[in-house]
């Protein structure tokens, strides 16, 4: 009878291995879709069923962000010329709060995603004289702008989390990692469990 209870307990945690991941990520994904549909789909404010009820077309909100991006590509690449970015510019940097975000968001969006991406040079960064070292990616390469010639700029993420934190460090300090950015980042997200296979 115990070896039957063992072999069902077994089968429960490898089973749970499988499926709590794979549930959890199938869950997120939903949730975040669904949030993003419902918060901008305008199927409500156009359409009303017979009693005056809006009536909600799953999948119009997602429709309508992939619209406006392409459109907004457009734009930027055929017709908003360097003025009209110069007098955007000018407008923004009049509004603090809003400069201060949308420069914040604007960098993080380039940075995965933009002609310069930034976190494509994963290293290893020796962080104390007991040898403890921390992967990164190096965001700046010289900081002698800021008066400190020899230091380079490093972002290390935490893990379970896609916030991190920039720390400058000595440019020997540095190792460059020979794998690919996107493997380190997963390594260092998940905790070090997943992104070496």
């Amino acid at each position: 009878m115990k070896r039957i209870a063992r072999a069902f307990f077994n089968y429960f945690i490898k089973g749970l291995i499988v499926v709590v991941p794979l549930g959890a990520a199938i869950f997120l994904v939903y949730w975040g879709v669904y949030k993003l549909d419902s918060a901008l789909n305008l199927s409500g404010i156009f359409l009303t069923d017979s009693h005056g009820h809006p009536i909600y077309i799953p999948g119009l909100g997602i429709l309508n962000v992939l619209i406006i991006i392409i459109i907004a590509g457009i734009l930027v690449t055929n017709v908003v010329t360097d003025p009209i970015k110069r007098w955007l510019n000018r407008w923004i940097n009049r509004l603090p709060i809003f400069k201060f975000l949308y420069s914040s968001i604007k960098d993080l969006t380039e940075a995965f995603v933009g002609e310069e991406k930034k976190f494509n040079e994963p290293v290893l960064v020796e962080i104390n004289e007991f040898g403890v070292k921390k992967i990164g990616f190096l965001v700046q390469k010289d900081l002698a702008k800021i008066g400190l010639p020899g230091e380079v700029a490093v972002y290390f993420p935490w893990s379970y989390s896609f916030a991190g934190q920039v720390i400058i460090v000595s440019a020997d300090k540095v190792k460059m990692i020979d794998r690919s950015a996107a493997d380190m980042m997963k390594f260092v997200i998940s905790g070090g469990v997943s992104g070496l296979d």
